[in-house]
C-alpha cells in the first residue's frame, strides 16, 4: 500500500479446526437429507433454480449432505479436494495463507455458491474455505464432474457462468484493494455482503446477521486494525454503513453504492446445482 496508514500489520492466524476434505463433523441422517425437489434455495430472489430434468439428475449426482460448525474448515490449503459442494445454508469464507501466518480473505460464499471448483482438478488446493456460521452443504463426487459436462451441457454452461461471475466479483475486490480508499473499501464490502445476503435470502429486515470481526475485515481489505476501526466509525457517522460485530446494515444502499463507486446489477439470478 502506498499509504503507510493503510499498511496491514502482521497478525498470527489461529488455525481453525482442520478436517480432511469430505470428513464433516456432522453427517445428517437419511431422514434429514433434503430432496432436490424440496430445495430451500428455490424462490430466492437472486437464484435461478434448475428445471425438473436437471433437478432429477442433480439428485442422482449428489452423494451426501454435510454440516460444519463456525470456524471449521470445509477445504484446506495444500490438500486435495475429492468433492464439490453447493452451499445450502450458512456463509463461508475463502482465503489464502502465507507461510508466516498472514491471511488474505479472497471472497465470501453464500447459499447457492459452488465450493471447490476454483482449484485445478489434479492439483493441491491453493486456498482454504472456512465456515463463518453453521453451514450445511450438498456434496458431489468430484470425479463425476465430467459426467455432468457430457450428459447435461446446460448445467455445464451454468457452471461456466458461475465461474465467470466469481471472476467478476474477484475483479471488483481487486479494484477495491488497488484503487478505493479505506472508507470506500469498507462501504463496498458492506454493500457487497448485504446485497448477496438479500439475493440469497440471508438478510432479514434489511440486516445481515453475520459475525465478522474487524480482524477479518482487515484481512479482506488489506487495512490495519486501527484504520479499519476509524473508517467504520466515520461511515457510521455519515449514515452509510452500520457495522457491528454481529450485524451489517446499509441504510441507503444507493447512497453507499455511489460513495463506493459501484456499478452493475447485483441481482442477476445465479444458477446453482
Amino acid at each position: 500500500m502506498a499509504d503507510s496508514d493503510n499498511a496491514k500489520t502482521t497478525r498470527p492466524f489461529a488455525q481453525a479446526a482442520v478436517l480432511p476434505d469430505g470428513a464433516a463433523p456432522q453427517q445428517p441422517g437419511s431422514g434429514d437429507r433434503v430432496p432436490c425437489r424440496q430445495c430451500p434455495l428455490v424462490g430466492r430472489r437472486g437464484l435461478a433454480p434448475p428445471d425438473e430434468g436437471q433437478r432429477a439428475w442433480i439428485e442422482s449426482f449428489k452423494s451426501s449432505e454435510v454440516r460444519f460448525a463456525r470456524g471449521e474448515q470445509v477445504l484446506r490449503q495444500g490438500g486435495r479436494a475429492t468433492r464439490l459442494y453447493t452451499l445450502l445454508e450458512g456463509v463461508l469464507i475463502r482465503y489464502r495463507l502465507l507461510e508466516d501466518g498472514r491471511r488474505q480473505i479472497v471472497n465470501f460464499l453464500f447459499p447457492g455458491d459452488l465450493v471447490g471448483l476454483q482449484a485445478a482438478f489434479d492439483a493441491e488446493l491453493t486456498h482454504s474455505v472456512e465456515a463463518m456460521t453453521e453451514a450445511r452443504l450438498c456434496a458431489f463426487p468430484r470425479d463425476r464432474f465430467f459426467d455432468l459436462a457430457v450428459s447435461h451441457p446446460k448445467l455445464s454452461f451454468d457452471l461456466t457462468w458461475m465461474a465467470a461471475r466469481e471472476e467478476a466479483a474477484l475483479e471488483d475486490h481487486l479494484v477495491s484493494l488497488g484503487q478505493r480508499n479505506a472508507q470506500e473499501r469498507l462501504a463496498y464490502l458492506a454493500v457487497f455482503l448485504v446485497q448477496r445476503g438479500v439475493a440469497t435470502g440471508v438478510v432479514r429486515e434489511g440486516v445481515l446477521r453475520l459475525t465478522v470481526t474487524q480482524s477479518q475485515i482487515a484481512d479482506m481489505l488489506g487495512l490495519s486494525l486501527v484504520h479499519t476501526n476509524r473508517s467504520l466509525q466515520s461511515l457510521r457517522r455519515k449514515g452509510l454503513v452500520d457495522w457491528t460485530l454481529s450485524t451489517i446494515a446499509v441504510p441507503d444502499i444507493e447512497a453507499a453504492r455511489s460513495f463506493a463507486q459501484m456499478d452493475g446489477d447485483p441481482y442477476i439470478p445465479r444458477p446453482y446445482i
